[in-house]
């Protein structure tokens, strides 16, 4: 994973873009003990997050020959910058730096098509095979009910998974836990308003340019996805 992350970090200070948040995908249980890790985590940059519209499908490019997958998340926004020298984070500590949660969709997305079946060292140097980020209405509340919020995820009309916050190991904010620590470490501390796509509740989703998908969190919002072929930038 430290290679992983090297690999990483030389192809943001490359990528003409700024970093603006991060996801955080869960590693495999058969492949937590060899890695050392149960999340890993990828950087989201600023053109590839996209404001979601009442009523409208939000396009997503698949890269030709690659891969991309629709994963329904719940998306926290730090509310102020973070200590640099604090690589030790509780749950409470993590809650405490957030002052926002948004339903959202995050794009899987990387021209390496087998990139998930070549494990999370790969999935981590690929900038943790994040292609976008859909950001949806805020939940409101979130302290409350973020737990007991229902979603559900559609490809072309037919049901592909159910979950929830629970669903991830630990819950969305374990996520938020675990990057704040990473980040410090790595050098590259949260700052305020930054956003973490904290993982797929209802899991990852391959979908292809022509494919439409829906991510329904019960009682907040529904999101509408529409895959595209992805233009060259």
């Amino acid at each position: 994973m430290a290679q992983a992350y090297a690999i990483q970090s030389a192809a943001i200070e490359r990528f003409p873009d700024k970093v603006v948040g991060w996801k955080v995908g869960g590693v495999p249980p058969s492949q937590q003990p060899e890695l050392g890790v149960h999340r890993l985590a990828g950087a989201i940059f600023a053109r590839n997050v996209w404001a979601s519209a009442e009523g409208a499908a939000t396009a997503l490019p698949e890269i030709e020959g690659g891969f991309a997958a629709v994963e329904s998340e719940f998306i926290a926004r730090i509310g102020h910058d973070l200590d640099p020298d604090k690589t030790d984070w509780s749950l409470a500590d993590a809650v405490a730096a957030i002052d926002k949660i948004f339903v959202g969709v995050e794009l899987a997305g990387s021209p390496l098509s087998a990139i998930n079946d070549l494990g999370s060292a790969v999935v981590a140097s690929d900038f943790g095979n994040n292609g976008g980020l859909i950001i949806g209405p805020e939940l409101a509340d979130w302290r409350e009910r973020l737990e007991a919020i229902e979603v559900e995820t559609f490809v072309n009309g037919e049901s592909v998974g159910v979950g929830g916050s629970a669903s991830l190991q630990g819950g969305a904010m374990e996520s938020v836990r675990f990057l704040a620590g990473h980040c410090a470490r790595w050098g590259r501390p949260l700052k305020a308003g930054m956003l973490i796509s904290t993982g797929a509740v209802t899991g990852v989703h391959r979908v292809h340019a022509g494919d439409q998908a829906v991510c329904v969190f019960r009682g907040v919002a529904e999101l509408h996805c529409s895959v595209v072929r992805a233009e060259a930038q």
